[in-house]
């Protein structure tokens, strides 16, 4: 249970990280790359098909990616 609670945690955070670009198409892709690893990386720690999750992860992310900002997250800039 503390290895699934680990795992979404860092989801979370990798999630945040995905409206970094300065474009919606470069937040959208770096979103994707990051859900996709996420995604499939949840897959495998709680026994599930390792594809459909990185799927998954990759939709999430892009959609979370285009929908943000470059405002939105302020990495000290």
């Amino acid at each position: 249970m503390h290895v699934l609670k680990t795992g979404l945690l860092v989801g979370l955070m990798a999630i945040g990280l995905s409206a970094c670009g300065t474009t919606t198409g470069e937040r959208a892709l770096s979103g994707a790359g990051v859900g996709a690893a996420v995604g499939g990386a949840a897959a495998a720690v709680t026994g599930g098909d390792v594809s459909q999750g990185a799927v998954i992860g990759a939709g999430a992310g892009a959609a979370t990616g285009a929908a943000t900002d470059e405002n939105d997250i302020n990495l000290g800039d």
